[in-house]
């Protein structure tokens, strides 16, 4: 017996430590591989910058080559495409001597119409350089054709699909479930439009959400309409009519008899075709995302620095991510502190989050305000707690798809009485006061109680509402008559005075900088990004990383109901589980 403990130890030990030593030669290598991927890169002339469209467009990128090889093991790949790095990229590209053109391969891009409208500001921009933009996909999906539009020449499989058919918008609901859970939402809330919570209590939208949902999705289709109009030379009054037939699931050569597209190509001969626009119809060199994100932009010296600072997620709202407002709160600070920062500019991608986090936030960015310039950029949504982050700017600016307003602020407490009684369990207990057990899960709201709350609601929502008059210089009553929980558009946001205008990022920032009265300056961004290996050493989230590769696009669904487990306190929260097609 002695013996073979002996033996058995001795393998448990040897496996052990060959497992170290795999675990850090796979490092060692990884190490390798990232040292030679961050190496700068020297173009060849007359190369073309490819752009995968496929994966999620999010604002920033992340280096993230385990969740990448989560998603391979399990036939899901997962790829985040950065707009920040996009946009470098194609700023780049237009400058770059040795650059000719842009090709845009695919159509799977994931991403909001506020972000795709972005990257096709940019597109424009680089064409404005007289250089090409040539796409070609096997299937675009209707966001991505909409982002395509832009190009000189747009080039589709011979039995490929066009995603084009109009916009819907659709809202989960939750309730029969919980009911036949035994579960009960007790909501207060103010705001008629108000609907985050809708989906815990309602078995279908209410009015006031269904006209506002109706609104905004009508403003983004008629962007969508006259961008693509403009481009490619249709009508609005055709490209409705070919809506209507549903082309995604048309042949292709209607789509090519329709001028939708140019020509039906295979991608070797998509390929092929760029070299037309080349010096002597030579082969083409094409530069990846990857590299071209290798290739310097240039030294830049200035002193002077405009801060751009991120503010991307739900608010306190996940415990894995989004915005942590203790640590925005610091990087404000820090950013306040800088004397050679002179401009700062919010990004702001949110769909707000816990009342409470708003406010500290808020009040950050007030003492920096007193300090240098402070712009608001709004991404494809600064909404409810997003947009009380934003309200005290100087100046805000949106794109016409943006989701913003949502004014308005909720609490939600479950009711478990039912469930409890379903599985058999009962509470007895003792208590010292009236109140000692008051508001908790086991029951339902007293009258008292239930008063108490909503108390609570209404002084959050006249806070919330008294820092969007100060901050827009209206009146309170101004600021209601447009709250009550609605959400505009970007657009219609310029209207009724809740934003200053229209302008991408890059814009916005070159706006604030003129308010500092800078001539030359460098951009700086907050908070800085973390490396592969802070990341990982920090957030080895294996869990996450599988379901994420299992779920795809579905995975944010998933996460949001997860979320409500972390919602402490009144919420100022966007009802952001719409799905938008």
């Amino acid at each position: 017996m002695k013996q073979f403990l002996k033996y058995t130890l001795a393998t448990i030990i040897g496996i052990l430590v060959v497992s170290f030593v795999f675990f850090f030669l796979g490092f060692g290598v990884l190490g390798a591989l990232l040292a030679t991927s961050s190496s700068p890169l020297t173009l060849k002339p007359n190369s073309v910058y490819r752009i995968d469209l496929e994966g999620n467009l999010v604002d920033r990128s992340e280096d993230d080559s385990f969740e990448r090889a989560f998603g391979e093991v399990y036939g899901q790949p997962v790829l985040n495409m950065g707009l920040d790095d996009l946009l470098a990229n194609i700023r780049k590209a237009k400058e770059h001597p040795d650059i000719a053109g842009i090709y845009l391969n695919g159509g799977s891009l994931l991403g909001g119409y506020a972000s795709m409208k972005e990257l096709r500001d940019a597109l424009l921009d680089f064409k404005a350089s007289g250089k090409f933009v040539v796409a070609y996909a096997d299937a675009y999906t209707q966001a991505n054709y909409y982002l395509v539009s832009v190009a000189d020449k747009i080039f589709l499989n011979p039995i490929g699909m066009l995603g084009w058919q109009g916009i819907s918008a659709q809202v989960p609901f939750y309730k029969n479930m919980l009911d036949k859970l035994g579960i009960e939402m007790q909501i207060i809330r103010v705001g008629s439009f108000k609907s985050a919570v809708e989906p815990f209590s309602n078995t279908e939208m209410s009015e006031a959400n269904r006209n506002q949902i109706t609104a905004y999705v009508h403003s983004f289709w008629n962007e969508i309409l006259n961008s693509v109009s403009e481009a490619r030379g249709i009508s609005t009054e055709k490209l409705n009519a070919y809506a209507d037939e549903m082309m995604t699931f048309q042949a292709s050569e209607k789509n090519w008899s329709y001028g939708l597209v140019d020509s039906l190509l295979y991608a070797d001969q998509a390929e092929k075709f760029i070299e037309n626009y080349l010096p002597g119809k030579e082969k083409v060199n094409f530069v990846k995302h990857s590299e071209m994100s290798r290739v310097n932009e240039g030294i830049h010296h200035e002193k002077e620095k405009v801060a751009v600072i991120y503010a991307l997620g739900g608010i306190d709202t996940d415990a894995k991510g989004g915005i942590i407002s203790k640590n925005l709160v610091e990087e404000i600070n820090k950013v306040a502190k800088d004397e050679s920062i002179k401009a700062v500019v919010l990004r702001v991608n949110s769909p707000g989050g816990s009342a409470y986090g708003s406010e500290q936030i808020w009040h950050a960015l007030e003492e920096l305000k007193e300090k240098k310039p402070f712009f608001v950029s709004m991404g494809n949504y600064a909404a409810s707690g997003g947009y009380y982050i934003a309200c005290g700017a100087d100046s805000i600016f949106a794109q016409p798809n943006t989701i913003t307003g949502s004014i308005g602020v909720f609490g939600m407490i479950p009711n478990i009485e039912g469930l409890r009684k379903k599985i058999g369990i009962g509470f007895d207990g003792v208590k010292t006061n009236k109140m000692s057990e008051g508001i908790n899960i086991n029951r339902s709201f007293s009258p008292e109680e239930r008063d108490l709350m909503q108390g609570f609601v209404n002084r959050a929502y006249e806070l919330f509402v008294s820092r969007c008059a100060e901050g827009r210089g209206k009146s309170v009553e101004s600021i209601k008559a447009i709250a009550e929980g609605r959400v505009w558009t970007g657009e219609a946001a310029v209207g009724n005075g809740l934003i200053d205008g229209l302008a991408n990022l890059n814009q916005t920032i070159a706006l604030a900088a003129e308010k500092a009265g800078l001539q030359a300056y460098r951009v700086v961004e907050f908070p800085a990004k973390e490396d592969f290996m802070t990341r990982l050493m920090k957030n080895f989230d294996v869990e996450s990383r599988i379901l994420k590769s299992h779920l795809g696009e579905y995975y944010d669904t998933y996460r949001n109901i997860r979320n409500f487990k972390h919602l402490n306190g009144i919420q100022a929260l966007l009802p952001y589980e719409i799905i938008v097609n």
